[in-house]
């Protein structure tokens, strides 16, 4: 098996002990070209299916060619039996960094730095761990202090676009992660942001490209391939998009998303969207989801709404008139403004406990449990959905989690190319806030 491996990959591979430099350096040398990268990625799946069970210096080469398959999880259950040092830990916060438990993450970089990581790496990494996280400001403040030391580097540029699109300014982030290309051709970081920034927007051939030029270099990203074969679906082109998908299973058998994408592309051939039905829907979210104080109200009447919580339409329709005349200072006067608002509508008072289901179609009642303010104020650009899942909720208008949490499992299959791969992933994402989608009466 050694001897293999010596024949299909650099010779780094053959030294007994490894660090983040040759890890690093065994990505820069699987680079060189496609054939190369093509026959070291089948060397890497073999010595990693034959290592059996390892610790010490073996257990940190196994995890390494785990991280490199964007086996993550695997790689960071494998490192936790390698000797404890600087390169465990630092290589454990990448592990952890992309399953997308950023709070750990930072604990294993802080103990690389107690175990002797030095140079502005560390901090460059925690900047980027605060900004997936939701840290903005701190992310913003730790990179200021960055930028004024290394100047516009590649990384520096990302990191300045990855905090301005999470902040919600997508074109001006777009623009740091073009100069960031400029600089370092093949920084996939600020490739992949940019492919996915102009597949939201619809630019499906330069998101094509630059996903391509992801997936052309090693550690291959799941999510670039998994987008990839997204587009290629929409397009039509099912086989391409199954070769992508086979590609993430043939690294990774158990991907989740990857099986379930397989189903949903044979299902898309014969799937039947009602379209029709499908804008009606939209429509009357989009009339439920008006804000009260967009219309013209009393003082009165619009600050006893506020003070029960009423924020739209939709929380309107779900109330009754005895539930209004019940609070303090809410009159006959206050009550007719209320009920002529919606007849302007075509709704009324107390509607969607008096039709059920059939009547209002799925009206939005949110699944908070005791969830915090601040986590239901969590903008969607802050959490890592796919591409598909967020065309979805754009076509919603959902923004927020607290938006999205009043949407059930029907409404957003209804949605145009939503499948079950994308459902289970935004039930996923909602998971880990302690969330979950409203249940269909």
């Amino acid at each position: 098996m050694e001897q293999t491996v010596l024949e299909g990959v650099p010779a780094i591979l053959a030294k007994e002990t490894w660090t983040v430099e040759d890890y690093r350096q065994l990505v820069r040398q699987l680079s060189s070209g496609r054939e190369t990268f093509r026959r070291s990625l089948a060397s890497l799946r073999e010595f990693e299916a034959d290592a059996g069970e390892v610790k010490g210096a073996a257990a940190l080469k196994v995890g390494i060619v785990r991280l490199m398959l964007c086996r993550f999880q695997e790689a960071s259950e494998v490192l936790s039996e390698a000797t404890d040092n600087k390169d465990r830990r630092y290589l454990q916060a990448l592990c952890y960094k992309n399953l997308r438990q950023y709070d750990k993450a930072v604990e294993e970089i802080e103990r690389a730095r107690a175990r002797g990581w030095e140079g502005d790496e560390v901090d460059l990494e925690l900047v980027e761990l605060n900004a997936l996280s939701g840290k903005l400001d701190e992310a913003s403040a730790g990179l200021s202090k960055l930028a004024g030391k290394l100047g516009e580097t590649a990384q520096v540029l990302y990191l300045r676009g990855l905090i301005d699109e999470l902040s919600g300014y997508g074109e001006r982030a777009a623009g740091s992660y073009s100069r960031a290309i400029e600089i370092s051709p093949d920084y996939v970081p600020a490739t992949f942001r940019l492919a996915y920034y102009c597949d939201l927007r619809g630019q499906e051939e330069q998101a094509i490209r630059l996903y391509k030029e992801c997936i052309s270099r090693p550690p291959v990203l799941a999510n670039a391939l998994m987008n990839l074969a997204v587009l290629y679906e929409d397009l039509g082109r099912y086989d391409v998009a199954v070769r992508c998908i086979n590609r993430i299973l043939a690294i990774n058998p158990n991907h989740p998303r990857a099986r379930l994408f397989l189903k949903d592309a044979e299902a898309a051939r014969t799937m039947y969207y009602d379209e029709e039905q499908a804008k009606r829907l939209a429509r009357r979210n989009a009339v439920l989801d008006i804000p009260v104080t967009d219309f013209e109200l009393s003082v009165r009447a619009r600050n006893c709404l506020k003070k029960m919580n009423i924020r739209s339409l939709g929380d309107l329709v779900r109330t009754t008139e005895v539930e209004l005349l019940a609070y303090k200072n809410f009159g006959e006067t206050s009550l007719k403004e209320i009920k002529d608002m919606l007849t302007s509508r075509g709704l009324s008072l107390g509607q969607a406990q008096e039709e059920g289901p059939a009547g209002l179609a799925a009206l939005p009642e949110p699944e908070t449990k005791g969830a915090s303010e601040s986590v239901l104020g969590t903008r969607i650009e802050q959490i890592e959905f796919s591409v598909r899942a967020r065309r979805a909720l754009d076509s919603l208008k959902v923004t927020t989690l607290a938006q999205l949490v009043t949407k059930t499992d029907a409404e957003l299959l209804a949605c145009k190319n939503f499948g079950q791969t994308s459902l289970n992933e935004v039930r996923q994402r909602l998971a880990e806030y302690g969330l979950q989608l409203r249940e269909s009466p």
